[in-house]
């Protein structure tokens, strides 16, 4: 059953020091309208750029999580993003006028209970449920997630470090805003005295204080006590929140994380971004398809085209049935879709990305000059649902490089690079 989706009360304003940059910033939380998700405005600057805050705009997870849309940037959301995640916001605006939001007490609860104070109304819509229909695995660095179906979101997170204040930390929480208040909205983000010349050197850690970060010396917290004792897990669960907020809807799994980090983090929402989008909406449905690429039955093997960046990155689905006429004499009895015409269907998304950029499209081909580093994963099957994701890697006058990869149910099945040229047709 769909869910109504949910925007602020009212204006909230939060003001302070950024954990990183050091800079004295203000956020205001705005009502966005109905369908208008998440964004920030960066209302310093002279034309008052928008961020989406989605897993397109990541630009960085090097201690912190980062967003960017060419020059504007904003920096180390994801407390901010947990909280407004915790009180399941769909649609809001952040205003901001500097790049980094205050860091608080280095917790989310600042985030939360201004969230709470203005109040959490419903509006018209209904909000996205980011749902996946099977378990699946993903590694990241040192980061591991196991991810299964669930109704809500259910995290288990364990964490290891040497030292004698943390160690090895593990905790369960059911994502709510009661349990998120009680639990976790109070744990603060934390980092080693030993690091700090280095992050400073690096750009980083500019704000932190004992008052905003639990600072480790090398036996105890320095200058605090701990709220709880294993409030380290506690935060990373937090962290974890933030960053799957920038699926863009209210997350259904149960995850299991050891070790996570930002990075991991990212790639875990990546991977279950992959693995739902049977349920994601088509920007391009067959008919515009047909418009643009020249390719007909039985060889036209798009099916539709959910997200396109225009020059940049194009993501299509190809839904594989045992009813193709490949399979009536390949593998007959035992169906295995043909690994060259996997890559076919990964080059036709790819020249999609490019006859979408191009005036009159109807007039143009793509013609495809060398294909590079070809890898096959595991079988592609009748019921499987490829999702082919292309980004461009070089474009220069009509030739260009892509990248690709196509996964089912959010598992690699193949890889590709490949370059191709648009001549007139």
């Amino acid at each position: 059953m769909a869910e109504p989706r949910h925007t602020i009360g009212g204006p909230a304003t939060i003001r302070g020091v950024g954990l990183h940059t050091g800079r004295r910033t203000a956020v205001t939380l705005t009502p966005a309208p109905p369908g208008a998700g998440v964004a920030f405005l960066r209302v310093d600057l002279a034309d008052r750029p928008t961020i989406a805050a989605r897993l397109d705009a990541v630009r960085s997870t090097d201690h912190r999580t980062s967003l960017g849309d060419g020059d504007a940037g904003v920096h180390t959301v994801e407390h901010l993003l947990a909280a407004v995640a915790a009180h399941q916001v769909d649609d809001l605006l952040i205003e901001i006028d500097g790049p980094e939001p205050p860091a608080g007490d280095g917790s989310a609860a600042p985030f939360f209970e201004a969230i709470r104070q203005a109040g959490v109304t419903e509006h018209d819509g209904s909000a996205n449920a980011v749902a996946i229909p099977s378990p699946f695995t993903v590694r990241e660095g040192n980061a591991r997630y196991l991810v299964a179906p669930a109704d809500t979101l259910r995290l288990t997170v364990t964490i290891e470090w040497d030292h004698p204040a943390i160690g090895r930390q593990s905790g369960c929480y059911d994502v709510g805003p009661e349990v998120f208040a009680a639990e976790l909205a109070g744990a603060r983000t934390f980092g080693f005295a030993r690091d700090a010349d280095t992050l400073r050197a690096d750009g980083l850690a500019k704000g932190v204080s004992p008052d905003n970060c639990i600072v480790l010396s090398d036996t105890a917290p320095v200058g605090t006590a701990l709220r709880w004792p294993d409030e380290f897990v506690r935060h990373k669960a937090v962290d974890l929140i933030g960053d799957l907020a920038l699926l863009g809807g209210r997350c259904r799994a149960e995850i299991v994380a050891f070790r996570p980090s930002h990075q991991g983090n990212i790639a875990l929402a990546r991977a279950i971004r992959r693995a739902a989008s049977p349920s994601t909406p088509a920007v391009m449905g067959i008919e515009r398809i047909l418009g643009v690429i020249p390719h007909r039955y039985p060889m036209l093997l798009v099916d539709r085209i959910v997200e396109i960046e225009e020059g940049k990155r194009i993501v299509g689905i190809k839904n594989v049935t045992v009813n193709e006429p490949f399979f009536q004499g390949h593998f007959p009895g035992h169906p295995i879709m043909p690994g060259v015409l996997i890559v076919e269907a990964m080059a036709q998304v790819g020249g999609m990305l490019l006859l979408g950029a191009v005036e009159d499209p109807q007039s143009k081909v793509v013609y495809f000059m060398s294909i590079d580093g070809v890898k096959f994963r595991r079988p592609v099957v009748p019921g499987d649902q490829l999702r082919f994701e292309l980004e461009m890697i070089q474009f220069r006058g009509k030739t260009c490089r892509m990248r690709g990869v196509g996964y089912v149910d959010g598992r690699p099945v193949a890889e590709a690079e490949m370059m191709a040229r648009i001549v007139d047709r």
